[in-house]
């Protein structure tokens, strides 16, 4: 080795050693005590301006679009916001009105055997009339063209009812008298019927007892030995119109209120 190898060698050795005399043992270093951190009085300085820059951190979704629905009632508009996140004060949300479509509503279905909701028309419910026939007081009058019964009164006066009269090929007119009284009758549909029904595709029973679903209804009052009566039905929407077999049918509250003003042997006149 040559001698200014040495030399250098030896330099490096002084150095360290004096280094490490200076500043005491490496295994203590840790433990001194550090200089005490000076703030600059300078406020503009780059490092505090960035600090009063710092806002607090808002935990919002990822910085891209998202849509939230509102729902209007039924009969406004419906608004779409739209909106960035985070929004500031400084960018209030978007809107755009968006058509709002009814709900289509299905009709529901009446049940098999249901009858549809009709009303009679007012002008044949039971009401006093003035009246200026020939017939008696105590005569049942029926007037198959206007669809009324008269029961006659003292005094020019009438007691009038709507009533349902025998449809096209079943119409007749004649004078009888009432045979018999009867509530809640039975039913028992001549032959004719039947047979009559049944190429219609419509099968009669032979024999209904009397109840609500009984097409004579609440009363009936037979005319004579004839097959024709006055009676009450299930189906008072009919009122007023040519639908039956040659019978006088009324509603079930009216024909209850006549036959409490009659009486067996009292005459009947269908015009």
């Amino acid at each position: 080795m040559k001698p200014r190898h040495l030399l250098l060698i030896t330099a490096v050795t002084a150095i360290t050693i004096s280094a490490i005399s200076a500043t005491g043992a490496w295994a203590n270093d840790r433990y001194a005590t550090r200089a005490p951190v000076v703030m600059s009085p300078d406020l503009t300085a780059p490092w505090v301006t960035q600090l009063q820059q710092q806002r607090p951190r808002y935990y919002y979704p990822a910085p891209s679009f998202t849509r939230q629905r509102y729902y209007a009632p039924s009969n406004t508009t419906r608004r779409v916001v739209t909106r960035r996140a985070p929004m500031t004060a400084d960018q209030p949300p978007r809107y755009r009105d968006v058509g709002y479509r009814r709900p289509v509503q299905r009709a529901t279905r009446r049940p098999t055997g249901e009858q549809p909701q009709r009303q009679m028309n007012p002008i044949y419910l039971p009401q006093t009339v003035a009246y200026k026939g020939s017939h008696k007081p105590g005569t049942i009058v029926v007037d198959t063209t206007k669809r009324f019964l008269y029961l006659v009164e003292a005094n020019g006066k009438a007691r009038r009812y709507g009533v349902g009269v025998g449809k096209e090929g079943f119409e007749w007119k004649g004078t009888n008298r009432i045979s018999r009284k009867a509530q809640w009758p039975d039913w028992r549909p001549p032959a004719e019927m039947i047979a009559r029904e049944k190429e219609k595709g419509r099968i009669l029973p032979v024999h209904m007892e009397g109840g609500p679903a009984n097409p004579l209804g609440a009363r009936a009052l037979y005319l004579g030995s004839t097959l024709y009566r006055i009676h009450g039905t299930n189906a008072p929407w009919t009122i007023g119109q040519a639908v039956s077999s040659g019978c006088i049918r009324m509603r079930n509250q009216d024909v209850e209120d006549l036959y409490e003003r009659v009486k067996i042997g009292t005459r009947v006149v269908v015009m």
